[in-house]
């Protein structure tokens, strides 16, 4: 009862903690938080472009940030600061701080998550076997299901962050997943919305990772189709033995 308690005062704290850093934003800087949610509001790729040049020398933090900010709140999707990203920044500069920064974002959302929601989630999968049988699935398979998950072009973030925070996947894996997968996917949207947005005379390249995205999609719903047979033909083989 009393670690019950105590958790809950940590959590409150946790959660007033949050509240209070952005107080203290808006009191440094009463018109940033307004702009900057209107901004991602707006999804507007040229107008974040702008937004994170007028930042000067200190663009390519502040696109960090704002892209880590982005990802750990789940909204809006991460192809308009990586594109943005690859714009102000180049195509192999832009696609890596994205990269990193898209992990640390999410990362922070499946720690908040697993704080606050994990246990919730353990109590439903309790009462329930085939929900127990995916959550053991998501332990002994964690990484790879992230890992695909990550590597699909325009998947939600923040889909993947509530399946990582809610299952069994070790800590370790989630990261480590989340950083190798997203460097195709990201790289994908990335000159995708790139090219388009700059209207590139040769279209060669953006049909190239065109084909390779429907491709990538197309063969990680086969392969996560595949693993999810095997595991039901051994469970089976378990249940006879």
């Amino acid at each position: 009862m009393k670690q019950q308690m105590g958790m809950g005062v940590l959590k409150v704290g946790a959660a007033l903690a949050i509240v209070l850093l952005f107080v203290i934003i808006h009191l440094i800087a009463p018109e940033f938080l307004p702009e900057l949610f209107a901004l991602l509001a707006s999804g507007d790729i040229p107008a974040t472009v702008e937004y994170i040049r007028s930042f000067g020398e200190g663009a390519i933090v502040f696109a960090f940030l704002l892209t880590l900010f982005t990802n750990a709140l789940g909204f809006p999707p991460a192809v308009i600061f990586s594109t943005a990203n690859v714009i102000l920044f180049g195509i192999v500069p832009g696609i890596i701080l994205s990269c990193v920064a898209e992990t640390v974002g999410v990362t922070i959302a499946f720690v908040l998550m697993r704080f606050y929601f994990r246990e919730a989630a353990e109590k439903a999968i309790a009462k329930s076997p085939f929900l127990t049988k995916v959550d053991q699935y998501s332990g002994s398979k964690g990484f790879i299901i992230m890992l695909i998950g990550r590597m699909v072009p325009y998947l939600p973030s923040a889909v993947m962050n509530a399946v990582g925070a809610l299952s069994s996947i070790r800590f370790r894996d989630y990261v480590l997943a989340s950083l190798v997968g997203k460097f195709p996917s990201t790289g994908i949207e990335a000159i995708i919305g790139h090219d388009l947005i700059m209207q590139q005379e040769d279209n060669t390249r953006l049909i190239i990772v065109v084909i390779c995205a429907g491709i990538l999609i197309y063969g990680a719903i086969r392969y996560e189709k595949r693993m999810m047979r095997t595991e039901v033909i051994v469970q089976d083989t378990e249940k006879k033995e």
